[in-house]
């Protein structure tokens, strides 16, 4: 796996003039908008791009983007790999490595995901601060030693300062945040009213299909992670509706522009 990321990464360093992202950014279900404010030098599908993986979900338009956004240097992931598309879990992280090894130094990933917590309401944006791993953790097998120890430390999972810096972004522009702890599930079934309910009995807000392994893997190689969740349908009882993955991403997509707000502006000042 180690020769198959650095095979990659060195194609894209070809590919893209060397180009150097400081930062690196994983647009979910519905949140791919943050693309059109990233000033494009290169985009690549990633069928173009040998032994990388191929997003299949709907509204994962598929692509890296390299380029500035708020004159900074990032990549951004037009669409993310899930578990349950098929991947293995070297599979699903394996873009954070690949970018790792194209010189990012801190990681944004954006989510749609389900809301558990009673206070929280359809459209909300929620800033994650933890997170509860219900996957197959993605380190399990053998350690590669160049991307970090074998037993990464996860007592900050989140960057304290990212998020003290998002919240004050969000006040300043009178945009309703929440702040809570995320629960990575398989999927691809959404939740049942007795998930639902576990999820918030074992301290969850949210639950969602994604974000953990990358983040899991972004840690080991030490990268500081910042996320953000908008919660597209409510997972509480007496709020439990139907929901289909479409009206997940008019709901994502109706929230979006808060979302690329609060990243542009934490972007433009790391």
């Amino acid at each position: 796996m180690l020769q198959r990321i650095q095979r990659i990464a060195e194609h894209l360093k070809k590919a893209t003039d060397g180009f150097i992202p400081e930062t690196g950014i994983i647009l979910g279900t519905g949140l791919s908008g943050l693309g059109k404010e990233i000033d494009v030098k290169h985009s690549i599908a990633y069928k173009d791009i040998p032994e990388f993986p191929v997003s299949t979900v709907q509204g994962h338009p598929g692509k890296l983007l390299f380029g500035l956004l708020g004159g900074k240097p990032v990549v951004a992931m037009q669409g993310r790999f899930h578990y349950y598309e098929g991947w293995t879990m070297p599979e699903v992280i394996l873009p954070v490595r690949v970018m790792k090894l194209l010189g990012i130094k801190r990681l944004f990933v954006s989510n749609a995901c389900g809301g558990v917590n009673a206070g929280f309401n359809t459209g909300d944006l929620m800033i994650l601060n933890d997170h509860i791993c219900l996957f197959p953790n993605p380190l399990i097998g053998a350690n590669i030693d160049e991307f970090g120890p074998r037993f990464p430390d996860m007592s900050e999972p989140y960057d304290h300062a990212m998020i003290a810096r998002a919240q004050a972004i969000a006040k300043a522009k009178n945009i309703l945040v929440r702040t809570g702890t995320y629960v990575g599930l398989t999927g691809p079934t959404l939740e049942t009213p007795a998930e639902y309910r576990y999820v918030r009995i074992i301290g969850g807000d949210a639950v969602g299909m994604s974000t953990v392994p990358e983040v899991i893997a972004a840690r080991q190689m030490g990268l500081p992670c910042f996320a953000m969740s908008v919660i597209t349908d409510m997972g509480v009882e007496g709020r439990i509706e139907k929901t289909t993955h479409e009206m997940v991403q008019r709901v994502a997509e109706k929230a979006e522009p808060s979302l690329t707000l609060i990243m542009r502006e934490m972007v433009a000042g790391s």
